[in-house]
């Protein structure tokens, strides 16, 4: 069983960096699966980022090179780095966890602005 609660959200410019962060109620350890979607205005929801617990990541072709996702134990939290930021990128911003009873759980979703 988890609750996310995400953060990070906000204004930038193109080309800046925003860190979103997500606390899990459970270990990061104790997650299968970690994942970031976004959702822009008139689109479908997207999978941006994805993490499975050996660690090993999948991106998005639009993100790649751009985008990591990552963990950390000691704060029971996960991570999306978000660099050379594009208008495009302009969207939610949603988490989503599988616990080891797979089980879903979804962040309340934090709002990502790239505009000049």
């Amino acid at each position: 069983q988890a609750q996310l609660v995400e953060s990070g959200g906000g204004l930038v410019q193109p080309g800046g960096s925003l860190r979103l962060s997500c606390a899990a109620s459970i270990s990061v350890f104790s997650i299968k699966g970690m994942s970031w979607y976004r959702q822009a205005p008139g689109k479908q929801r997207e999978l941006v980022a994805d993490m499975v617990s050996s660690g090993t990541t999948v991106y998005a072709d639009s993100v790649k090179g751009r985008f990591i996702i990552s963990r950390d134990g000691a704060k029971n939290t996960v991570y999306l780095q978000m660099n050379s930021l594009k208008p495009e990128d302009t969207a939610v911003y949603y988490c989503n966890v599988i616990d080891d009873y797979d089980r879903n759980y979804w962040g309340q979703g934090t709002q990502v602005t790239v505009s000049s």
